[in-house]
């Protein structure tokens, strides 16, 4: 029987994949997906933590759970540690989806930097630029953050693993949305261009979330590249 890894999203859990895991399972599949630590029912983390703990606490789950070879699928922040976890540790995988990954540090956006620097001048208190921000930029991942979670969100998006791509060796599908505001497509074309042996999917009407937007489409094409 198969394995299969998943690994959610930021401010995600594994509650949220159930219906997928279920639906797949039904079709003689084994689906780990845990909590990631700091998120769901996971203890929250003592210290902030980096992209390579994350690839590390990965490896030491599996090696405890006796799940030697695997396919891995990431979504999002969970697709930032599978290519860094594929890049890596290439003998424990058959397989690797990367569902509109993060991983790939954008530009600096002289736009936002300047919001940062006139929400500091006008508005001294902490909590009143809060509100600066989340009206200007609306809600982001690092606005909904708590605790130590603010400095592991800005601990993992300040890495590019845009080098690490080459190293991918196994079979890999991507997949994207074509309107996808979060983690842009052109992403996944970089993707597919750096990772050989890849292929990319980008889906028309989608956004971030295949898993939502559409969860049928999603288990085929994870049914798909398994068979």
């Amino acid at each position: 029987m198969e394995t299969l890894f998943i690994l959610h999203g930021w401010g995600s859990c594994a509650e949220n994949w159930k219906g997928i895991k279920q639906s797949l399972e039904s079709k003689r599949l084994k689906v780990a997906v845990p909590d990631l630590p700091g998120f769901g029912q996971a203890p929250p983390l003592k210290t902030a933590w980096f992209v390579d703990d994350y690839v590390q606490w990965l490896k030491d789950f599996c090696e405890t759970e006796n799940i030697s070879q695997f396919f891995l699928f990431g979504h999002s922040f969970g697709g930032r540690l599978a290519i860094k976890f594929a890049a890596k540790y290439p003998e424990k995988l058959q397989g690797l989806i990367l569902c509109a990954a993060a991983g790939i540090k954008p530009k600096k956006n002289l736009l936002i930097l300047a919001i940062a620097k006139i929400g500091k001048i006008i508005f001294p208190y902490p909590f009143c630029r809060k509100i600066f921000y989340s009206k200007i930029l609306r809600k982001t991942d690092y606005l909904k953050a708590q605790g130590i979670m603010k400095q592991v969100f800005k601990n993992v998006i300040e890495e590019d693993l845009t080098p690490y791509l080459a190293q991918i060796k196994v079979p890999t599908l991507i997949l994207w949305g074509e309107k996808d505001k979060m983690t842009s497509v052109k992403n996944g074309y970089l993707m597919k261009e750096k990772i050989k042996n890849s292929q990319l999917k980008v889906f028309e009407g989608i956004g971030h979330s295949l898993r939502r937007e559409n969860p049928q489409l999603l288990i085929k094409e994870i049914q798909d590249f398994l068979s």
